[in-house]
């Protein structure tokens, strides 16, 4: 491969870090990396793009507006042969998706068409998906629509956090990229159009997402813990009328009876819920107030053993 090739770089996140190391293994020139500044509400638990800018004497900025005249001026003036967006949270403009010369791509998070849009993982695991991956596509005026260079794919077990298939979503990025980039670069790379009729969008997640619905089945309920959990904001809900967050489960079964007013209920030292919607779920973590809670703290706390379950 020729080290002539040159990419400007938006990114952030783990697969933002994984993916910029990849051009730098196969000796492709970065004259910008252009990343976010870290928002201080959010928490911070993945690699930060600007560490890896640094680590490789790459220049970096983070501006507030990745659109704006000044950043379109720079990237304009780096001459690159592509433009790579990986994970980066900002659209795009027509303006400097038109600048690289042989094409602006993403890394999106997701089985495209599938899971356009925001939060691909957490909306695939809410949707109760066995498979998700990662899709390296060309970029249009329209998120996540263009044609497609490789896709990774990686399976999400029944009982995997947000956090553990992210982990896997970057891995399958970087094996995406590592396969596309030869030939992207000899132009021999495939571009398969996407059925757009086959594809599903999602706007991105707030907080209020993880209320719990009881009147759910105990699988639709352990998607959204999951979905959710730590280190995203984790579900909630009221219990005995005191504010609780439920930070993971684990489905008992599929089959028990629907409950016409659900209650979390200590049977043999374990927490458990019969869901409105059918079947059993065992709360395996919880908060009360903010403090982490067992069987014990539900029985003390309570003095019964089971308490009511609300919004």
């Amino acid at each position: 491969m020729s080290a002539a090739a040159s990419a400007v770089v938006f990114a952030y996140h783990d697969v933002g870090a994984r993916c910029l190391r990849v051009l730098l293994a196969h000796g492709i020139r970065v004259p910008l990396v252009v990343t976010h500044t870290d928002d201080p509400r959010e928490s911070i638990w993945f690699e930060r793009v600007a560490a890896v800018a640094q680590e490789y004497d790459l220049q970096s900025i983070a501006p507030i507006e990745s659109n704006a005249d000044d950043v379109v001026a720079r990237v304009r003036a780096c001459a690159p042969d592509f433009l790579f967006s990986f994970y980066y949270r900002s659209m795009l403009s027509p303006a400097l998706l038109a600048l690289p010369r042989r094409g602006a791509l993403n890394m999106h998070g997701s089985l495209l068409p599938k899971y356009r849009g925001r939060a691909p993982v957490n909306w695939a695991i809410v949707h109760g998906e066995r498979h998700t991956g990662a899709t390296l596509h060309y970029m249009t005026d329209k998120p996540d629509a263009g044609d497609i260079v490789a896709q990774q794919t990686v399976p999400i077990l029944p009982d995997d956090t947000a956090h553990q298939v992210m982990r896997k979503v970057a891995v399958a990025a970087e094996i995406a990229l590592d396969a596309a980039l030869p030939p992207l670069i000899d132009g021999t790379a495939p571009r398969i159009r996407q059925d757009l009729t086959q594809s599903s969008y999602f706007t991105g997640r707030t907080p209020e997402d993880g209320r719990i619905d009881w009147s759910k089945s105990a699988r639709q309920i352990h998607n959204l813990v999951r979905a959710v959990a730590p280190p995203y904001p984790g579900a909630f809900t009221m219990i005995g009328g005191v504010p609780a967050r439920i930070l993971a489960t684990r489905v008992i079964d599929d089959s028990s009876p629907a409950s016409i007013a659900p209650a979390m209920e200590v049977r043999d030292g374990r927490m458990t819920v019969r869901c409105g919607g059918g079947g059993t779920l065992a709360i395996v973590a919880l908060e009360i107030d903010g403090a982490a809670a067992g069987a014990s703290t539900l029985l003390a706390r309570f003095g019964c053993a089971a308490a009511p379950l609300g919004q």
